[in-house]
């Protein structure tokens, strides 16, 4: 008998839990279970923020929102931002200037994709239409931007990516005043 008929012979008389090919075979149908287990769990425990519950209360903010958004159009507000290493300075212009005086102004910025990167500044009074905050942590990316008085009268949107070394001005939507 020759070498290869022996190796034959040992192999075929070898228990099926002792075949290689047959793990080999086994191993990527496995992979992909276990794989669909945990992309399963991940998505049954995680929450996705970007999904809304109710949809018909949002709708109804929506309209309170555009009320804002003409109140600032209709008072001529811009916002000239220039940031700092840790700080942001607003510079708040109207045609009125009895608009530019609040106790405080609140700045939220949130982020396209992570909720949990969203951020709330309050901006507080420097004299001449300027705010000032402290910045915790690192601002830099893509940001949607929402300035609102403290009565939440008006505010002014807008998006940017920071840092931004040559500062940035938000202007009230005119395509809002309908």
């Amino acid at each position: 008998m020759s070498h290869s008929a022996t190796v034959q012979s040992d192999e075929a008389s070898r228990p099926w839990y002792r075949q290689p090919w047959l793990w080999f075979l086994i191993l990527f149908p496995s992979m992909s279970v276990g794989y669909c287990i945990v992309a399963i769990t991940l998505a049954i425990t995680s929450e996705n923020s970007m999904v809304v519950d109710d949809y018909s209360k949002q709708g109804r903010g929506i309209n309170q929102s555009l009320t804002r958004d003409i109140r600032a159009a209709e008072l001529g507000l811009t916002a000239t931002v220039s940031q700092g290493t840790h700080e942001l300075l607003l510079q708040l212009d109207a045609r009125e200037s009895g608009a530019r005086h609040h106790d405080y102004l609140t700045l939220q910025l949130f982020h396209p994709t992570l909720s949990d990167k969203d951020r709330v500044l309050q901006l507080q009074p420097q004299g001449g239409g300027y705010y000032r905050a402290q910045v915790p942590g690192n601002i830099e990316g893509r940001w949607y931007l929402d300035l609102r008085d403290p009565a939440n009268e008006w505010r002014i949107k807008g998006e940017v990516s920071l840092p931004s070394n040559a500062g940035f001005t938000l202007r009230p939507d005119e395509t809002d005043r309908g």
